[in-house]
């Protein structure tokens, strides 16, 4: 089966979302918007770059999009302009790269007519860039993480990619989890599992493989009959987070307590599916679930519902009671309900699902078993 064009970098969607960028702008009346974060450089421009490279990019007004990359020109990149900094000397990573990519860019910058009113992303431009700007600056991180809710479809076909690893990581993980088995042997294969189904290097990993726990890494340590073993996973693929969790009762001979923790956690999905929306407010989904959740006796939940995913594990609309999002089309959202109990439940369930938020409610993306 022929690969998913959409998997590479696409222009036509970064196009699309410059011009999202350029109205929000507008708006702002801004002349020249600067980024340096490297997510929001792939998002701007399509390349992935290594997290060791510090690269840069800026938007004008105009539309004139500039892209300041690592060493040489990626091969494909929106952008109108691609300038290049020494990030290696004979090979050598270079440990002043930031300055490196913020003087080719402010010179570039400087060739073009002064802007007053200059975007900026608050917690990381650098005073190599704006020591040598003389403008209004503004921050537009919020600006960004609010345009990066809504995926593209390049977008969205890297996070599904993503998300059939997981997959195939819980498929293996199925074969191999038994009594006695290592914790960092599961982690390596299910690792060896991601690859596999990416057909190429991870560009992040993550999250729980400690069995018997809450969640953590996993140790070198055999797992012992009775544990529930929590597997909550998130691999990238080029940049695009999957986040999603499924439990294994160790032995394969849950109780009657550990499945019925099972059945109240999984009862909370059939009601983000008919629930959720947009326009609904997220804070209420989570208060239902708390409501749910809280009829199974003895049980505790603290934790959030869930999140947005995409170029960074968390992203908004925040499942949670301290924001007040509300969904929108076009975002993708983990739903995590748990409940935990130390010592009945051996310590306890929580199961992860990912969805896409439609006009209609919400597609499933993980759309593989839950059971214990």
């Amino acid at each position: 089966m022929p690969q998913n064009p959409l998997l590479d970098i696409s222009p036509p969607h970064c196009r699309e979302r410059q011009a999202r960028l350029l109205q929000a702008m507008q708006e702002k009346r801004l002349d020249l918007v600067i980024l340096t974060r490297i997510e929001h450089v792939q998002w701007l421009c399509g390349p992935r770059f290594n997290w060791h490279h510090e690269p840069a990019a800026a938007i004008f007004a105009d539309g004139h999009t500039l892209l300041v990359a690592p060493n040489k020109p990626p091969p494909v990149a929106a952008a109108d302009e691609i300038l290049v900094y020494e990030a290696n000397s004979t090979s050598t990573l270079r440990n002043d790269q930031r300055e490196k990519s913020s003087t080719v860019l402010v010179q570039a910058i400087r060739s073009r007519p002064a802007a007053q009113r200059v975007g900026i992303e608050y917690s990381c431009c650098s005073r190599h860039m704006m020591g040598h700007l003389q403008a209004i600056y503004v921050d537009v991180e919020p600006t960004l993480y609010h345009l990066r809710r809504i995926k593209h479809a390049d977008e969205l076909a890297r996070l599904k990619h993503a998300i059939a690893a997981t997959g195939a990581m819980y498929l293996r993980a199925r074969e191999i989890v038994h009594p006695g088995v290592n914790e960092l042997e599961v982690f390596n294969e299910l690792q060896a599992a991601a690859v596999r189904a990416c057909g190429e290097m991870l560009t992040g990993t993550g999250n729980d493989y400690a069995s018997g726990q809450h969640g953590g890494p996993p140790r070198d340590r055999a797992i012992q009959a009775g544990e529930l073993y929590i597997l909550d996973l998130g691999p990238a693929y080029r940049g695009y987070f999957a986040d999603n969790a499924r439990v294994i009762a160790v032995g394969g001979s849950p109780t009657t307590r550990q499945t019925a923790a099972w059945q109240t956690v999984a009862d909370v999905f059939p009601l983000i599916e008919s629930a959720v929306k947009p326009g609904v407010r997220a804070r209420e989904i989570y208060r239902r679930a708390q409501h749910h959740i809280a009829q199974f006796p003895g049980g505790v939940w603290r934790s959030h519902l869930g999140h947005g995913i995409g170029l960074f594990p968390h992203e908004a609309p925040h499942l949670n009671p301290n924001w007040d999002d509300t969904f929108q089309a076009g975002e993708v959202i983990a739903v995590e309900p748990a409940v935990y109990a130390d010592e009945e439940l051996r310590q306890g369930i929580r199961l992860e699902n990912n969805y896409l938020v439609t006009e209609q409610g919400v597609e499933l993306l993980s759309d593989f078993p839950l059971g214990l």
